[in-house]
């Protein structure tokens, strides 16, 4: 008989916090935590019969549903590849719950 984990995730992990895409938005961290980071992909490019993403709208967002959305964004970037993204995104993400 095969064993399941108690502690599975049907999420994909980065960095050890989840990484869920809906669409064209990505979202890093837990919505449990006080901060999470929000990608959209604004654009695309075709390379070797794969369409990557370009420029990516990074956005640090407070978790609160208290606060207005408008109010929630406390940091905002634009950068060219999702690695690029991904990097800053961790970053801040960490420095903003580590406070």
């Amino acid at each position: 008989m095969a064993e399941t984990k108690k502690d599975a995730t049907p999420f994909l992990m980065y960095k050890g916090r989840p990484l869920v895409r809906s669409g064209n938005t990505l979202y890093y961290g837990s919505m449990a935590e006080d901060y999470v980071i929000m990608m959209q992909i604004l654009s695309t490019k075709d390379a070797n019969d794969m369409t990557m993403a370009e420029k990516i709208q990074i956005q640090l967002m407070a978790t609160d549903p208290d606060i207005r959305m408008k109010d929630r964004i406390i940091k905002k970037s634009e950068k060219i590849g999702l690695y690029n993204a991904m990097d800053i995104g961790s970053i801040w993400l960490e420095r903003a719950l580590n406070k």
